[in-house]
């Protein structure tokens, strides 16, 4: 591993005799963009078959540089696209213990920004894979940020937000607050999504009478609240049990302590990118991959659902304990390799 470090802008830190990091301002804009390409290049010339994993990169960088870069040499995202894997494999698990299909599920993100735009890329995929059109499967995905839920003609969206705009004209006559945003309570309730995927960083986001409003639309409702640390969750694995009488299906970013279930404590799955980036690192530089492809996150996520103990038995777990996570990596390595050869990647 290589720390690739642009500076700090804090100051307390740049005077801390302890700090290993480059003691210089932060730089931004066109010298940036110049620092990464020369690091990029000489990586590639150092190291001509490197695997280069993207990790912690801001909302306004993760995206466009994973774009630059991701047909230039074999590199991804580990923060968009490790935690969509482990989102939807977490989800396709949820789905095979309570029946039902992927392209019946509407789905609310809550955090519009490259994570959940990632996950919602990343399941808009595995849809067309069953045979969906690309525009139903957006349609099916209700992506909410700053300004509400997501609307096609708002001015304010980034690039990589505009495709999951939901059409002006489909939610024209929606409830909505006062300032004429569309809060997640009002899409809750006029949407009726089956999941929740919160990446938000906003604490205590999904409410009790959110919850409460999601679980009298669907007997099973999936909810994840994925930001993490656990002050930064967005529901506890306990309330959302309490308020849905126990019928919730949770995963979260940050561990948890087991709630009481049935009579039972239960342990509370941590979707964490763990079960997905080994796993991949190690299929892509097995097989000798040029690249890393949407596809082999896809298979990554597949693998990941393949190996849940809730597929024999709807009341264990979604995922395998992390004392498995040697054996889990191996599953996604051998899937992803598999990919690379049907893909002609190798």
């Amino acid at each position: 591993p290589i720390l690739l470090d642009v500076g700090t802008d804090n100051e307390a830190r740049l005077a801390d005799p302890l700090y290993v990091g480059w003691r210089n301002k932060r730089i931004r804009g066109p010298e940036y963009d110049d620092f990464v390409e020369h690091f990029v290049t000489a990586v590639m010339q150092r190291w001509p078959n490197v695997l280069l994993q993207w990790e912690d990169f801001a909302r306004a960088n993760a995206g466009r540089l994973l774009e630059k870069y991701r047909d230039r040499l074999c590199t991804f995202n580990d923060d968009i696209q490790g935690t969509a894997a482990v989102a939807a494999g977490t989800l396709l698990s949820a789905i095979q213990a309570t029946g039902g299909a992927l392209h019946d599920q509407r789905i609310v993100i809550f955090g519009a920004g490259t994570a959940g735009i990632g996950i919602a890329n990343l399941l808009v995929h595995i849809m067309m894979g069953e045979g969906m059109s690309e525009a139903d499967a957006r349609s099916r995905f209700y992506a909410m940020d700053r300004p509400g839920l997501l609307v096609d003609d708002m001015p304010e969206l980034l690039d990589f937000q505009r495709p999951f705009g939901q059409p002006r004209a489909k939610v024209g006559d929606w409830d909505r607050d006062r300032d004429g945003t569309i809060d997640l309570l009002d899409v809750v309730n006029q949407a009726r999504p089956t999941t929740l995927i919160g990446v938000s960083g906003q604490a205590g986001a999904f409410s009790e009478p959110i919850v409460r409003a999601m679980a009298r639309g669907t007997p099973h409702p999936v909810i994840f609240p994925l930001s993490n640390p656990t002050s930064k969750s967005e529901a506890t694995p306990h309330d959302l049990h309490a308020w849905t009488d126990g019928r919730a299906i949770v995963g979260t970013g940050s561990p948890f302590a087991p709630v009481m279930k049935d009579g039972k404590p239960f342990k509370t799955d941590q979707t964490n990118n763990s079960y997905i980036f080994p796993g991949v690192g190690l299929g892509v530089l097995a097989s000798k991959a040029t690249r890393v492809t949407d596809s082999m996150f896809e298979a990554a996520a597949r693998a990941l659902a393949s190996v849940s103990p809730a597929k024999s038995d709807a009341s264990r777990p979604l995922l395998p304990p992390v004392t498995e996570l040697r054996d889990v990596a191996q599953v996604v390595a051998r899937a992803v390799a598999r990919t690379a050869r049907a893909e002609g990647l190798c």
